[in-house]
């Protein structure tokens, strides 16, 4: 039998090897433009593999004011082509006005014959290069050893919509798209401070993308933004695409379920943020922001919260705290009373509970592990099918598996609706994150009740809380400002009137620690 066996052939990775190899590869030098023209095409040919690549468009003019040849250069699929030929082209082989200062041509091209606004001079390939992938169009005239770079972006976009996971009943309707130019604007249309700062930084070695980092300055703490620019700048990948892959980069904690940034696709919860002293990131591709730092009350508000009047914003977040305590508990309560404290509920009840499991072959632990997993394939399975089929996946799992399962005496009925009930709290959680963390953590109490009951159940929340609260986002501790307590507007489990919620938390370091003066404060 050895005659006939195949070894295994291995292929070892000598990682030294391959980083020199890729070192080598062609890159984009931090060259010199030349003043001959036909040089410069020719080395853009060259980084754009032209003509393998047809991306790269060249057009080729004769400048009647200057008597210059020059050469527009843009990407396809990245500008407006009609703000080219409106804007560029034609003001360039139509206009007759002769320089006033011929040593500066350059300057006197962007600023007397383009006829669009937003043009920069550049002196580098590299410049080029990326000003070209931005959506940029470049424009080279020969003898001169700078180019002209004009805004021409014309990246196709999906209209503004409503939001698709933070839905509200009353509040603005409007969601994040695809374009972080739009993003941009839809937050300085609701915040309108001249205070908003607006930085750009790119990551990404191979493939740079720029990303916005937006803040308050009157408001924000400033070693909160050095941090957050630190993190950033130590980010060392060939491409980032999305800022779903930037935000597991820069976080504190990759491999814990609590997260150290929180995504919204709501510009006005951006905007609230933002005057809290939080600080935003937007990125082309990314039809959401990242809000950082981040602490637990904040995955736990919906923006809802404050569009409602008082007793119904307070009234929805207890449903909501509920409905958290019971989805991450539920099970692991039941398995508990069940197994080790049976007195702990009425004698006909539990006498009911042992009916309905008289012919039930599983102990009760797997009988939950069973129609949980169930009920999250269900939920995957609901996500991932096409929309119109959506209803009928829970249809058909809730209603034909549920009650096949117990005519089958797989499952017990009682144990059913304990499933559904946790099933429907976990939907009322607001945040994606935070569901998707009491999911993982309810599976983690199930078994710490088989072993010891409540005891169990009451030692994994002393383990979560005392994890909890000593970890921290950026600086700020997770579950502040009520552990370790710092003053604020005490907008936490429950809500106070807007009116007295006059002070940012104190937890954030903000420059600007009061919203407004106190109600009834007539002090000036």
């Amino acid at each position: 039998m050895g005659l006939f066996k195949k070894k295994r052939r291995k292929f070892p990775v000598d990682f030294s090897k391959a980083v020199k190899e890729q070192e080598q590869e062609p890159k984009v030098k931090n060259d010199k433009l030349s003043k001959v023209l036909v040089l410069n095409i020719k080395r853009f040919e060259e980084l754009f593999h032209y003509p393998t690549n047809d991306a790269l468009k060249f057009r080729k003019l004769f400048l009647p004011s200057i008597e210059r040849k020059a050469t527009v250069l843009f990407v396809t699929g990245t500008v407006n082509t009609q703000l080219i030929n409106d804007h560029i082209i034609r003001p360039l082989i139509e206009s007759t006005q002769k320089p006033t200062d011929k040593s500066d041509l350059i300057n006197e091209v962007k600023n007397n014959i383009l006829t669009i606004s937003g043009g920069k001079i550049i002196s580098t390939f590299d410049e080029a290069v990326q000003i070209l992938l931005n959506g940029s169009t470049v424009i080279l005239i020969d003898g001169e050893q700078y180019a002209i770079a004009v805004d021409t972006t014309g990246f196709e976009k999906r209209s503004i919509s409503e939001s698709t996971t933070e839905t509200v009943v009353k509040g603005p309707k409007s969601a994040f798209v695809e374009s972080a130019e739009v993003n941009l604007s839809l937050i300085r249309r609701q915040l309108k401070d001249h205070r908003l700062i607006t930085e750009v930084v790119t990551v990404g070695n191979e493939a740079p993308q720029e990303v916005s980092i937006l803040y308050v300055n009157n408001i924000v703490d400033d070693q909160l933004v050095e941090n957050v620019k630190k993190r950033l700048s130590e980010v060392n990948r060939d491409a980032i695409l999305t800022l779903s892959v930037l935000e597991e980069l820069i976080e504190e904690r990759p491999y814990s379920l609590f997260p150290s940034c929180l995504s919204t696709e709501r510009p006005d919860r951006t905007c609230s943020l933002l005057l809290e002293g939080h600080v935003v990131l937007l990125m082309d591709n990314s039809p959401d922001a990242l809000v950082m730092p981040v602490t637990f009350w904040s995955l736990f508000h919906t923006a809802e919260d404050q569009f409602l009047r008082w007793a119904y914003g307070n009234f929805a977040r207890i449903i909501r705290l509920i409905s958290l305590l019971i989805a991450m508990l539920m099970p692991a309560i039941f398995l508990a009373v069940t197994t080790f404290h049976p007195e702990m509920i009425p004698t006909d009840l539990m006498l009911a509970i042992s009916g309905t499991r008289e012919r039930i072959p599983f102990p009760t632990l797997w009988e939950i592990i069973l129609m949980e997993v169930t009920f999250e394939i269900l939920r995957e399975a609901g996500i991932r099918v096409p929309t119109p089929l959506g209803a009928t996946i829970g249809i058909v799992g809730a209603l034909i598996l549920g009650q096949a399962a117990v005519e089958a005496n797989l499952v017990s009925p009682i144990l059913v609706i304990v499933v559904s009930i946790t099933g429907l709290s976990s939907f009322a959680i607001p945040d994606i994150g935070l569901s998707v963390i009491v999911r993982i953590l309810r599976f983690g109490f199930l078994f710490a009740a088989n072993f010891l009951g409540f005891i169990g159940i009451a030692l994994g929340l002393a383990a979560l809380l005392a994890y909890s609260t000593s970890i921290t986002s950026f600086g700020v501790p997770f579950f502040s400002p009520l552990a370790p307590y710092s003053p604020s507007s005490h907008d936490m489990f429950w809500r106070s009137t807007i009116s007295r919620q006059w002070l940012r938390p104190l937890s954030m370091n903000p420059k600007q620690k009061v919203r407004a003066k106190p109600k009834g404060d007539t002090n000036s």
